[in-house]
């Protein structure tokens, strides 16, 4: 597995990483043995970076995590928390808690939940609106220099932000959407993160299963899986966007490739400081997507793959509207 580093100040990532979410909730029923059976197959093949958050299944993806690394080697790990969701026992949303007192508080649970003493990189999973960023990161920060908290990261943040941000504390990495059809980061948030020296770890890169090859318009969704609420899964938004496929379907045959692959290592493709995050919950979907590594795409390549699927071509936001609401990345910013 190929070693990057992540941003100017972040740790050494394999190239391409584990998004966790999946295995415990909002994508419906995962079994619990091929969840730590794929990511055992994870770190065994090289891949050190295991994404989760808190509140992903209050707590259960944590524990899930920590029962896997009871027979591997925590330290060949680095273990990406998001932080700040807060939930009710029904598993709705009530808004984002990124006060000083509470960030201690949810990494107090976190590293009992996690049977470890540390996290790798510790990020609010979104802004929280009520509280000054300075004074979230500031507490982060806190937690850094008592030992911790490694590294500081950011999640779905626009380049004030970032700014303001860094202005406390080197930041690490900003982990937000990227992929064929979620482009948005391009025209703002990725050159500033390319000036302050802030890695990206790119999650949705497969549009969260809609450019994986194993979509179709007859899926049947289980009720809490949150997809059938996305624009880009209902109504003749998911008919558009499965047609946008049709093209990128001949491009993986021509490769040799699934669809997945080439979305993938196009993703791969936008710099040495992107690290695609893929959100497998099976063996066999983390092979298929390790094999992104072994593509090349040529200068034809891309224009092929950019044409079948335009920057601006997707119907439908990447988020309902309630969710849209919570993302700083999407908010205009005055000069």
């Amino acid at each position: 597995m190929k070693m990057q580093k992540l941003g100017n100040t972040g740790p050494q990532s394999s190239v391409i990483g584990l998004g966790c979410m999946g295995m415990s909730d909002l994508y419906g029923p995962a079994d619990e043995t091929e969840s730590i059976a794929t990511l055992h197959a994870a770190i065994d093949a090289g891949v050190n970076l295991l994404d989760t958050g808190d509140f992903y299944g209050m707590g259960h993806n944590e524990m899930l995590i920590r029962d896997a690394l009871r027979t591997r080697n925590r330290d060949q790990v680095l273990l990406s928390v998001k932080f700040g969701g807060m939930r009710d026992p029904a598993g709705n949303w009530s808004g984002i808690d990124g006060r000083p007192e509470a960030v201690k508080n949810f990494l107090a649970y976190t590293l009992r939940r996690l049977g470890t003493d540390h996290v790798d990189i510790y990020r609010p999973a979104r802004l929280d609106p009520a509280v000054p960023i300075e004074e979230t990161v500031g507490a982060i920060a806190d937690m850094v220099k008592a030992g911790y908290v490694r590294h500081i990261g950011l999640s779905e943040v626009g380049a004030q932000t970032l700014r303001r941000a860094q202005a406390v504390h080197p930041i690490s990495d900003l982990q937000i959407e990227y992929s064929l059809m979620s482009r948005g980061i391009e025209a703002e948030i990725l050159p500033v993160c390319r000036e302050l020296g802030i890695g990206i770890t790119a999650y949705g890169v497969l549009s969260r299963g809609l450019i994986s090859g194993h979509w179709g318009k007859d899926k049947v969704l289980a009720p809490n899986d949150f997809r059938g609420r996305n624009p880009r899964f209902t109504g003749d938004n998911l008919a558009h966007n499965l047609a946008l496929l049709e093209a990128l379907h001949v491009i993986a045959a021509d490769k040799q490739a699934t669809v997945a692959q080439i979305a993938i290592a196009w993703v791969m493709s936008r710099g040495a400081d992107i690290v695609p995050l893929v959100g497998a919950r099976r063996r066999d979907r983390l092979a298929e997507s390790l094999g992104a590594l072994n593509i090349q795409l040529s200068a034809d390549d891309l224009v092929r793959i950019e044409a079948a699927v335009p920057a601006d071509a997707v119907a439908g936001e990447r988020y309902a509207p309630v969710m849209m609401a919570h993302l700083d990345s999407e908010r205009p910013h005055p000069d």
